[in-house]
């Protein structure tokens, strides 16, 4: 599973979505219980970063540079980071990953109604840590409508 519904996320999930989509969940299965109205949402996985990685060949790229910065060098730190996160922007995204994003914020948007935009957020500081700790960056935008999804 690459993205999943928010409200389906237990703590139990924590290795596949993050602590942040994890307590997510957790909160709005709670709230909801108590029948307090709490916004939906959804997150990609752990297995869709990896996914992204692999699908682009970043994965080998990322770790043969990893290979070569001096954890001692700040300047070498900062280069690699930044050289890094210019290969992971401009990475596309595998077709069956965008389909499945591009689902859900669409019963998202059809759930919230006209005028609401959902809130796409990616963290996988777990899973990025494994890849490359040094460069490990969250993400979360606003997205207004389709077109604008990478």
């Amino acid at each position: 599973m690459y993205v999943e519904k928010l409200s389906k996320l237990r703590m139990s999930d924590l290795d596949q979505v993050g602590g942040k989509n994890a307590s997510l969940g957790e909160m709005i299965g709670a709230l909801s219980g108590a029948g307090i109205r709490v916004p939906g949402g959804f997150a990609t996985t752990a297995a869709a970063f990896q996914l992204f990685l692999s699908a682009s060949g970043l994965d080998k790229r990322i770790s043969e540079r990893l290979k070569t910065l001096d954890p001692a060098n700040i300047e070498s730190l900062t280069r690699g980071g930044a050289e890094i996160r210019g290969w992971i922007g401009a990475a596309p995204f595998p077709k069956v990953l965008e389909d499945a994003i591009r689902a859900h914020y669409a019963e998202l948007a059809a759930e919230a109604g006209e005028g609401s935009f959902p809130r796409v957020d990616a963290s996988h500081r777990r899973q990025e840590k494994h890849v490359a700790p040094q460069v490990a960056k969250k993400r979360a935008r606003v997205v207004r409508g389709l077109d604008l999804l990478p």
